[in-house]
């Protein structure tokens, strides 16, 4: 085997040593402030956590936090969290892991895979307004949690299309829930409200 194809498969199996520590350390994660003892959104150096892996050092530190730059001069031990297990502290499985196994608060239809890049789903709150998960502070998640509840792209895009242009809307008696919703004839014979618990 010539010294090319040696020098090429080092270069691939570092490359892919590199791009695994890169991708583990990747997104925005919630971790519990050792300090405050509250949730906290930090983002780790993954670029920096890939480099390092490849001189075998595995160091890794906060490229974000939620807490700076007030509290940027902290000890960082909320890394210990992220190091023991990356995939369970992303708020992308945060998230995921709330909406399985449940259903809309309007159509009650059941969650499934969450698309990530387009028809991402949204809550509804006690002020009875839809918001995508995306638009609220990673930290505030677990708040959230407890007091929203889940409603389908769907649901929310006709609902923040009712909010915006209600002279466009058409309500036609009996048909709406609660919570202004739109009663399919399932719902209507059950009376289902979108403000009961999943």
């Amino acid at each position: 085997m010539s010294a090319t194809v040696l020098l090429a498969l080092a270069v691939a199996v570092v490359s892919v040593v590199a791009l695994r520590v890169y991708l583990r350390y990747r997104g925005k994660m919630l971790v519990r402030c050792p300090e405050t003892g509250k949730t906290a959104a930090v983002k780790v150096a993954a670029g920096d956590a890939a480099r390092s892996a490849l001189l075998e050092h595995g160091e890794i530190h906060l490229k974000e936090c939620s807490r700076w730059p007030e509290r940027q001069s902290c000890g960082q031990d909320c890394l210990s969290q992220v190091g023991a297990d990356p995939q369970s502290c992303l708020v992308r499985t945060k998230v995921a892991d709330w909406y399985r196994g449940r259903t809309c608060a309007y159509c009650h239809k059941p969650f499934g895979e969450l698309h990530w890049h387009d028809h991402r789903p949204a809550v509804i709150g006690p002020n009875m307004k839809t918001v995508q998960w995306s638009e609220v502070a990673p930290q505030d998640l677990p708040e959230i949690f407890e007091t929203y509840l889940p409603v389908c792209w769907s649901c929310h895009i006709a609902e923040t299309f009712r909010r915006e242009h209600p002279e466009l809307v058409v309500d036609r008696p009996g048909n709406r829930g609660p919570m202004g919703e739109l009663l399919t004839e399932h719902k209507e014979e059950h009376h289902a409200s979108p403000t009961s618990r999943n």
